[in-house]
């Protein structure tokens, strides 16, 4: 009996280990979920690498110039107006004028300004349609002068500038070559018309100056830049 029990043992011991061969072995769904355990605790997270930070610049009012918009013609804008089949009698590249009325041949006058060039479109087509079978009206706005900001006080160039693209107050100094040495940086003001109602809006050109961005915002059409 003695000497048969190392191999009853051996037996055994093989028995186990092939048993334990065949089950299915959770060990690495068990790290899985211990990695997912510890990476989603708060020392994980603190311990974790900084996610690279956003840029911290904001900039108040970006809606200057809406480009989502459909624009709108104005005084001093240049148009092309196009009849198909009908040029060059009736094609022409006009002028809005100050009231906001472009002349054209057989329609005369024609109120432009404040329309959508699909809605001027529209109106060249009914009046046209008194004289022209099935008239096929294009209005392309050629060049944009109406969006317009002034510049007044203490700067080296004040005038009107025209905004071809969204800007901001500095962008607009800028333009006017800089703020003259007597200049108060401090008591710059933005005069905006709002329907009947001048708001102003204080802008400290030594703290944009200085780096804070934050308080550089964009201008809108019509804003008079004052600077003391």
């Amino acid at each position: 009996m003695i000497r048969r029990m190392p191999v009853v043992l051996a037996f055994s011991v093989c028995t186990l280990s092939l048993a334990y061969a065949q089950e299915p072995q959770p060990q690495a769904d068990q790290q899985v979920q211990s990695a997912t355990a510890l990476t989603d605790s708060p020392a994980a997270a603190a311990s974790a690498p900084a996610a690279a930070p956003r840029s911290a610049v904001v900039v108040r009012d970006p809606s200057s110039i809406d480009m989502s918009k459909e624009y709108l013609i104005g005084p001093e804008d240049v148009l092309d107006v196009l009849v198909w089949k009908n040029c060059p009698d009736l094609c022409r590249t006009v002028p809005v004028r100050p009231d906001g009325k472009v002349s054209l041949p057989l329609v005369n006058d024609v109120q432009a300004a404040g329309l959508t060039p699909m809605d001027l479109r529209r109106q060249l087509t009914e009046h046209l349609a008194e004289f022209l079978p099935t008239p096929e009206v294009s209005v392309i706005v050629r060049e944009v002068h109406n969006v317009k900001v002034a510049v007044v006080g203490a700067v080296k160039m004040p005038g009107d500038y025209e905004l071809k693209s969204p800007a901001t107050v500095l962008e607009l100094i800028a333009r006017a070559q800089g703020l003259t040495e007597f200049a108060n940086r401090d008591k710059v003001v933005i005069l905006r018309q709002n329907g009947s109602t001048t708001t102003r809006i204080p802008f400290n050109y030594r703290k944009v100056a200085e780096g804070h961005d934050q308080d550089n915002f964009y201008v809108r059409a019509g804003d008079i830049i004052v600077v003391p």
